[in-house]
């Protein structure tokens, strides 16, 4: 008597812990927990081992049917794209490395304006720009030439005289 009285709660906990896992603790561990106490109170309810496992079939069958006919009918797709976290078309909402030309300070000079340890900043061709020194500390307002342009890393090196 006590089993069947606490299939409901088993049930209603299930889903609650399923759809935890889907909207906001993702990682698995709420979600399995979820679907076991599901399937605990589906067997619970059966009278038999085989009914249960009767029970578990015919329910993993319709879950297989509307997941069909919602493929089918596109539904599915658009229910994937609104909880997933996949990368979209346009790509207007991801982020995108900045593709600044930095090559044209190679073998220039400029100036410190914070002391190099290895990173700041530095004045090249009147502007401001991130860069990295070979290692050594260049300190403020130190003369400096850019020795090497990768990517968007500019290294400098102390201009000595």
């Amino acid at each position: 008597m006590f089993m069947e009285a606490a299939v409901p709660v088993l049930v209603v906990l299930g889903l609650i812990l399923v759809a935890l896992e889907i909207f906001i603790l993702p990682g698995g561990v709420a979600g399995l927990i979820g679907i076991v106490l599901l399937m605990a109170g589906v067997f619970i309810l059966a009278d038999s081992f085989a009914q249960g496992i009767l029970y578990m079939t015919v329910l993993l069958l319709l879950v297989a049917v509307i997941l069909l006919i919602s493929w089918k009918t596109g539904n599915l797709g658009r229910l994937w794209r609104r909880i997933s976290l996949g990368a979209k078309q346009d790509n207007r909402d991801g982020y995108v490395a900045p593709k600044r030309d930095y090559a044209r300070y190679l073998h220039r000079n400029g100036q410190a304006l914070t002391l190099l340890r290895p990173a700041g900043t530095a004045e090249i061709d009147g502007e401001r720009v991130d860069v990295v020194s070979q290692g050594d500390y260049i300190a403020q307002g130190s003369a400096i030439r850019v020795i090497a342009v990768e990517g968007t890393r500019i290294v400098v090196c102390r201009l000595d005289g």
